[in-house]
């Protein structure tokens, strides 16, 4: 025991020395924690050490210390950005290097602040470390999720999907809940470090135990529960079409005929019950379509009982233009439209000053609107499908509006535009915590990859391998019944997080006697 505290005292003098700098490479080293590597106890330690070099701090420090380890977390862990400015926008090196930087230091500004205000208002070390940093990191995450339009991505509990006995706790408490957990856990285990750095063991060091202890019981106990349930045992198969269609050239006039005959190609191979193809699959205004393929679409739906989807930019009549999913079947035509658009890529706000910006770039169609908040599933028939959008799939809130009436989940989306970096694989394990949040299964359908079914336990039923052109067949079962969090959102997790503040400010006696021991 001597000897291993002499080796944690050595580890905690050395992050203390510079602890700015630590903060930011502890920040970059929890990126393991996610997809690809997804090393789900790597976050949790990283985390621990991060409250440990913060617990005693000044507000300013705290301040400075968090800020740096949000932004070696996203400037690490969000360096697809560059790929997709530059390689397939256009932007100059030094532009997408600028732009990567500036939009990692936005988000990193809402965990460094929350976490300065917290210690202001809680000077004790003791309950820093054990309650208001954990809570803190928690409410980072979530308030990323909505600051300037939201920016959930790398939230710690993303982590933990789907293999961590902590994703149990995403039914009920959604992601932020299951990063409440996470940061509790390295509050304990920061508390356990902070006493076997020190030469003489204090007795109190066991207290760094019980938190993990407690949180992986309950998470086991939360674990054989069912949420949902088939809704029969009959299944619905399903084909996803990955057309493999290179970034650089789909919005190019010499591809657009090349690509709606691949695609066409591909649709009249497939049989199923449900046919979808990825976001803006026919890079063409709907209206520009000719007319014989739309019919060939639906005859093939009529002759094969089947419904398809596709992804295809739409104008309205009113001059606005969409980025849609029409579902198309022999009887009639539906659409869901994106709700959540992203800044930058599917629109330019305040285009008159970011107009400069948008000249410096080759990103076509970056001028959608808004669809509707509360748009109505698809009814299928045998299923009813609830459909997002690329990048809506981030936003768990969004998804569960359309529950419970959707028995089956899908994701449309393009995610070429990162090429070969690790965006999409964060982007499919984003997809999987939406899968067990809400007890669905997940239909994920995309250009490039990754193509992929996924079950209500977050689990990948079936893949198919990223850049290539191909057809993913499945069969998939419908479920009903709703969970805590699809009925309730993020609501219980952030109450919960203000009463445990509220309990942890009124037990200053006890704390006092912790302190003093």
């Amino acid at each position: 025991m001597t000897k291993n505290c002499k080796y944690i005292a050595l580890l905690a003098q050395t992050l203390e020395k510079r602890p700015v700098r630590s903060g930011f490479i502890l920040g970059a080293i929890t990126v393991l924690g996610f997809a690809p590597s997804s090393v789900f106890l790597i976050p949790i330690l990283t985390c621990a050490l991060l409250f440990f070099l913060l617990h005693e701090e000044t507000a300013k420090k705290i301040f400075l210390i968090s800020f740096s380890f949000s932004f070696g977390l996203l400037i690490a862990g969000t360096s697809w950005i560059y790929v997709s400015l530059h390689d397939f926008g256009g932007m100059h090196p030094v532009l997408a290097i600028f732009a990567t930087i500036l939009l990692s230091a936005t988000f990193a500004l809402p965990p460094a602040i929350i976490q300065a205000l917290l210690a202001k208002v809680v000077p004790s070390p003791h309950r820093r470390l054990l309650v208001i940093l954990p809570i803190g990191l928690a409410l980072s995450d979530w308030c990323r999720g909505w600051f300037l339009t939201g920016f959930p991505w790398l939230s710690i509990g993303y982590s933990q999907i789907p293999i961590s006995p902590l994703s149990n706790y995403a039914p009920v408490l959604g992601i932020y809940g299951v990063s409440l957990a996470c940061a509790c856990c390295s509050g304990s285990l920061g508390y356990l470090f902070k006493y076997l750095a020190t030469k003489e063991i204090n007795p109190n060091w066991k207290v760094g135990l019980i938190m993990p202890t407690l949180i992986l019981c309950l998470s086991i106990a939360l674990a054989p529960i069912k949420w949902t349930e088939k809704i029969s045992q009959k299944s619905t198969t399903v084909s996803l079409l990955q057309g493999n269609i290179a970034q650089n050239v789909k919005w190019t006039p010499e591809w657009l005929s090349k690509t709606m005959m691949i695609y066409l190609d591909m649709v009249r191979q497939e049989k199923t019950d449900l046919i979808l193809l990825p976001e803006t699959a026919i890079p063409l205004l709907s209206t520009n379509v000719p007319e014989w393929y739309w019919r060939a679409l639906r005859e093939h739906a009529q002759k094969n009982d089947s419904h398809i989807l596709l992804g295809i930019p739409e104008k309205s009549e009113e001059g606005k233009f969409y980025n849609s999913v029409l579902h198309i079947s022999s009887d009639k035509t539906n659409r869901y439209r994106k709700h959540h658009l992203v800044p930058f890529g599917d629109y330019f706000p305040m285009r008159s000053i970011t107009s400069v910006l948008l000249n410096a770039l080759s990103m076509p169609m970056s001028n959608f609107s808004s669809g509707a908040a509360n748009q109505k599933p698809f009814d299928l028939g045998k299923q009813i499908l609830g459909v997002d959008i690329c990048y809506e799939d981030a936003f768990g809130e969004e998804i569960i509006r359309q529950l419970p009436e959707a028995t089956v989940l899908a994701n449309f989306t393009n995610d070429a535009w990162w090429g070969e970096s690790f965006g999409p694989q964060q982007h499919l394990q984003i997809a999987q915590a939406r899968s067990i949040e809400t007890g669905r299964e997940l239909l994920r359908v995309t250009n490039t990859g990754v193509t992929a079914v996924i079950n209500h336990r977050g689990h990948i039923i079936t893949r198919l391998p990223q850049f290539s052109e191909n057809v993913l067949r499945a069969e998939i079962y419908g479920r009903k019944g709703i969970t805590p969090y699809s009925q309730w959102g993020n609501l219980a997790f952030v109450l919960l997080s203000f009463i445990i503040i509220l309990l942890s400010l009124k037990s200053r006696p006890y704390w006092s006697k912790t302190e003093k021991r």
